[in-house]
């Protein structure tokens, strides 16, 4: 997810900021599924979801500017403040060079602000060293990129599994929480493939369940339909709609209108500042409407 291109910034005052808090309140996830035949000792990955409530991230103030030359500053952002509650789904839209890419890259810590705050899962990024924020995306993060990024030589089991190696996960139980994810996902029967025999909509689910393995607070999805069909790209929509149904929060950026309609908002940028906030009517009836599937 590299940055966008950004602007040149302009000797100007200082832009309207506009706090993207949706007027709802925020979900709350249900820990029916907490205790299973009273059983204390689940795996780390494979923990069901504690009960989670208040703000999955928090942008305040943010601002990025990246130096080209002694002469020339691209200011990315300018003034962006924007509140994901828990188990919220939002959509970001904008033209080429509005700041998408770089707002994603700061709010799962692959980036810092130059000025503002970024705080996720109630942990404030901004003043953490790269092994510290590594950490924090290892813990409360998952992503999904565009173009997959799944190993080649693994199959698809090893490849969801693969993000539990570094919290000292055994490889069975590893594999036992791949298996369900990739079920999941309707992949249960593609668990043993490699991503060559998969299409490029079971790739991609097999990349979201990959993102869920570590069950993390916040979903990333970076242009997840860019490289399917538009059928498939309407199975990926309802899978990860399925994702926010069972509490996780989404972040998801888009330059197609008919995806970002699949979320509960659609956040517009435009040359790095928040234009708009556009709540979306029946957000969750709209992703259960395609059926095409490629499995």
């Amino acid at each position: 997810m590299g940055p966008d291109s950004g602007r040149a910034a302009p000797a100007r005052p200082g832009a309207a900021k506009i706090d993207a808090r949706p007027a709802v309140t925020p979900l709350t996830v249900s820990d029916a599924d907490a205790h299973q035949d009273g059983d204390d000792n689940a795996s780390q990955g494979g923990d069901a979801r504690a009960r989670r409530e208040g703000d999955a991230v928090v942008v305040r103030d943010v601002e990025k500017r990246y130096r080209r030359t002694d002469e020339v500053t691209v200011e990315a952002l300018s003034g962006v403040s924007l509140t994901l509650p828990v188990g919220s789904y939002t959509a970001v839209m904008g033209p080429s060079g509005s700041g998408k890419s770089t707002l994603l890259n700061l709010v799962g810590g692959l980036d810092t602000p130059t000025a503002g705050s970024v705080a996720v899962g109630g942990t404030e990024l901004s003043g953490l060293s790269e092994p510290e924020r590594a950490r924090v995306r290892g813990e409360e993060v998952g992503f999904v990129f565009q173009t997959f990024n799944l190993m080649p030589r693994l199959t698809a089991a090893e490849n969801v599994a693969f993000p539990l190696v570094f919290r000292g996960v055994d490889r069975a139980e590893r594999l036992d929480r791949a298996r369900e994810l990739l079920a999941d996902v309707d992949l249960a029967d593609r668990t043993d493939h490699r991503p060559n025999e998969l299409s490029g909509g079971q790739r991609q689910r097999v990349a979201i369940a990959r993102a869920l393995a570590g069950d993390p607070t916040l979903v990333l999805a970076d242009e997840p339909t860019g490289n399917v069909d538009t059928g498939t790209g309407d199975r990926v929509m309802s899978v990860l709609r399925r994702v926010n149904d069972a509490g996780n929060t989404i972040l998801l950026v888009t330059h197609e209108r008919h995806v970002a309609e699949r979320a509960d908002r659609i956040v517009h940028l435009r040359d790095g500042e928040i234009q708009d906030v556009e709540p979306v009517e029946d957000a969750g009836s709209r992703a259960d409407e395609a059926t095409t599937g490629d499995r």
